[in-house]
C-alpha cells in the first residue's frame, strides 16, 4: 500500500483504554518512515538525474552551436561554390556554342562539297551512259551490217521468217550494264 498525504491525514487509530493503540500508531509510523525514506532516496536519485541531464543539455547546446556554425560555413561555402559553378557553366556553354557554330559551318562546307561531288558524278554517269549507248548503237549497226553483207543467214536464222529484222534494244542493254 502506497501512502499518500490524504491517506496519512485520514488515518484513524482504534481507541484503547489509554488513548490510541500504541502498536497501530507504531506500525503506521514505521510505514510512514519507510515511505518518506523511499521518497527521499527517490528525490536524491531524481536530483542527481536532473543534474546529469542539465550537464548533457549544456553539452548538447555546445554541440548545437558548433553544428549551427558549421552549417552556416557550409551554406557560405555552398553559395560560393554554386556561384563559381554557374560561372564555369556559363563559360562552358559559350565555348560549346562557339564549337557548335564551327561544327555547323564545317558541316555546311562538307555538305556543299558533297553536293558538288554528287553533281560531278551525275554528269560523269550521264556521259558514261551516253558513251555506252553510242558504243552499243555502233556495235548494233555493225552487227546489222555484217548480217546483211553475209547475205546468207545461218541455218538457225533460215528457220525464222526471212522478213524478220534483228531488233536491238539499246536502252535495255545499257540498263543491264548499269
Amino acid at each position: 500500500m502506497i501512502l499518500t498525504p490524504l491517506l496519512i491525514k485520514k488515518q484513524e487509530f482504534s481507541k484503547a483504554v489509554r488513548g490510541f493503540n500504541p502498536e497501530e500508531v507504531q506500525a503506521f509510523l514505521d510505514k510512514l518512515s519507510s515511505e518518506v525514506e523511499n521518497l527521499l532516496r527517490e528525490n536524491e536519485e531524481l536530483t542527481a538525474e536532473v543534474e546529469e541531464l542539465r550537464e548533457k543539455v549544456v553539452e548538447f547546446q555546445k554541440i548545437e552551436k558548433n553544428l549551427q556554425d558549421t552549417l552556416i560555413k557550409a551554406q557560405d561555402s555552398t553559395s560560393k561554390t554554386l556561384e563559381s559553378t554557374k560561372k564555369q557553366t556559363s563559360l562552358m556553354i559559350k565555348e560549346a556554342e562557339i564549337k557548335a557554330s564551327q561544327l555547323i559551318e564545317n558541316a555546311r562546307e562538307n555538305a556543299n562539297e558533297i553536293r558538288n561531288a554528287v553533281s560531278t558524278l551525275k554528269e560523269e554517269k550521264d556521259l558514261i551512259i551516253a558513251r555506252l549507248r553510242a558504243i552499243v548503237n555502233s556495235q548494233a549497226n555493225l552487227l546489222e551490217g555484217k548480217v546483211k553483207e553475209a547475205g546468207e543467214e545461218p541455218s538457225e536464222l533460215k528457220k525464222q521468217d526471212s522478213s524478220e529484222k534483228v531488233d536491238v534494244d539499246v536502252d535495255d542493254i545499257v540498263d543491264k550494264l548499269l
